[in-house]
């Protein structure tokens, strides 16, 4: 009897986790990718001298890559080398405080000695958040991330409600939860700013979220040696020895059906595919939309599976050097809860964004010419409404608006120093990744919306059809992909019975 055969759509860092995973267990996979090389997100752009890392700027949670690579047989490390990152972060604020973060306590308990008030009392007050938080993360590693846990009633099974009660914090939200440790103003936007990694908002988010302090201070803040884009050429040989075909340059047009089964895919240039099952690395609505064609019923159903932001992202070649800067920054706005707010609630662009920047030449000089600076400018904004569409102008204005910021906060002269430029709208973002509506992180954690949930790792629909990526459980970021995808081929082969 021959190989079950599995066609997996799209070669995101979900997609091939799942590949990878599924051929570990004896499966035949084959890859269909629409673009010229895979990663997906993780994606390069190569200028003039300078080597912009596209997508994803930060590594953590190793053990999940590494677990991956075991899966194969494989050892991560003979695959990528990874550099730690010190400090993890630098904070600037309009008052001209900077603040690090900092892995090494003693290093960060120095620091916390800048900000105003009672510097024993900013450290107690730290060591009690960050107790707090790495409650929040083992509750949610050892069942949402071990177990691979898709809805509430997998929730309840595993944990059992008297601990979902007691001892995870669903009673309020992420900034609360900070609002109600913290009594610098500081440390409440550095911390409210965490959720980043998922691209929503700390107003909305439950306040389980807080535990993602701890991937940093507890489990390390990395990059991949060389730039992020080695880890997307590690797999891709990892692929190449398991034998595992990607064909690029090849995008799908539809996910064929018969009755309550998916019987393969027809690709843009109409060849048809036969498959077992289908694993799909495009977004879950999307993919239900475009690909599968489904009614209006059920596109309401996805409705609570909403976009995470979207972001402008600007890449920036200076002929001079920012030395103020560390790997990586956040230049806070004046009223964060205004930000979020107008972000996530309005759906407007910003007037004052909280305003991430990566600087990796801090780490690996090679990523831009001697004597020059490698800077990527992310503040986050709405994905895209259609029905109040934006145009280039308003992204453009928008450009303007986070220039003027940062040259005010101590980048001198920014302008005047770019050699290189490339910007990246919502717009650029949906049509080179097929994301919702030019998502970054896949789908919004909001506990009003969907209690922090993305969309489940298998359709209700086809039973033979699989999500995988940062619009499926558990959710957007590198790391979190990477389990996705290999928990996606757990419950596939568990269907099977292998």
């Amino acid at each position: 009897m021959s190989q079950p055969s599995i066609i997996v759509i799209g070669a995101g860092l979900g997609g091939i986790s799942a590949a990878v995973s599924l051929r570990a267990k004896g499966y035949r996979v084959e890859i269909l990718e629409k673009n010229e090389r895979i990663g997906g997100k993780l994606n390069l752009l190569e200028k003039d001298g300078f080597s912009f890392d596209l997508g994803p700027s930060i590594f953590t949670l190793p053990q999940i890559f590494r677990d991956l690579f075991e899966r194969a047989g494989k050892r991560m490390e003979d695959y990528l080398e990874l550099d730690a990152v010190t400090p993890h972060w630098r904070n600037f604020f309009e008052d001209g405080l900077t603040l690090d973060l900092l892995e090494d306590p003693a290093a960060m308990k120095a620091e916390l000695g800048k900000l105003d008030g009672d510097p024993e009392k900013h450290w107690a007050e730290f060591q009690r958040f960050l107790d707090y938080a790495r409650g929040q993360y083992r509750m949610v590693d050892e069942g949402y991330f071990a177990e691979g846990l898709d809805n509430t009633l997998e929730f309840i099974r595993h944990y059992g409600l008297i601990r979902l009660f007691r001892k995870m914090d669903w009673k309020h939200s992420m900034a609360e939860s900070i609002g109600n440790h913290f009594t610098s103003e500081h440390l409440r936007r550095v911390f409210e700013y965490f959720i980043k990694y998922v691209g929503s908002s700390a107003l909305d988010a439950p306040g389980y979220m807080n535990l993602m302090p701890i991937i940093q201070f507890d489990h390390g803040l990395w990059y991949v040696k060389g730039g992020m884009y080695n880890l997307a050429r590690g797999l891709g040989r990892l692929l190449d020895e398991l034998d595992i075909p990607v064909r690029l340059g090849t995008g799908v047009a539809e996910i064929v059906r018969e009755g309550r089964r998916v019987t393969g895919v027809v690709t843009e240039a109409g060849e048809k595919i036969d498959a077992g099952h289908v694993v799909c690395n495009m977004e879950v609505i999307p993919a239900c939309e475009k690909l599968l064609g489904e009614p209006a019923k059920v596109m309401r159903k996805l409705e609570k599976f909403a976009p995470a932001c979207s972001g402008l992202v600007i890449h920036l070649g200076t002929d001079r050097v920012y030395p103020q800067l560390a790997h990586h920054n956040f230049f806070y706005s004046r009223d964060q809860r205004k930000h979020f707010d107008t972000v996530f609630r309005k759906g407007e662009l910003p007037e004052d964004p909280t305003i991430y920047l990566v600087a990796p030449t801090r780490t690996d000089p090679s990523k831009a010419p001697p004597g020059c600076d490698n800077i990527k400018i992310l503040p986050h904004i709405p994905p895209i409404d259609p029905a109040r569409p934006l145009g280039r102008s308003d992204y453009e204005a928008l450009r303007d608006r986070v220039l003027d910021k940062l040259e005010r906060m101590g980048l001198t002269d920014l302008r005047r120093h770019v050699v290189v430029e490339d910007m990246l709208t919502p717009v650029d973002i949906e049509r080179m990744y097929g994301s919702n509506r030019g998502s970054i992180y896949g789908v919004v954690s909001d506990w009003k919306l969907n209690k922090g949930f993305k969309a489940p790792k298998r359709s209700s629909r086809y039973p033979n059809l699989y999500f995988t990526g940062g619009s499926v459980n558990p959710g957007g970021g590198m790391p979190m992909a990477v389990l996705c995808g290999q928990k996606v081929a757990d419950r596939l082969a568990a269907q099977d019975g292998r």
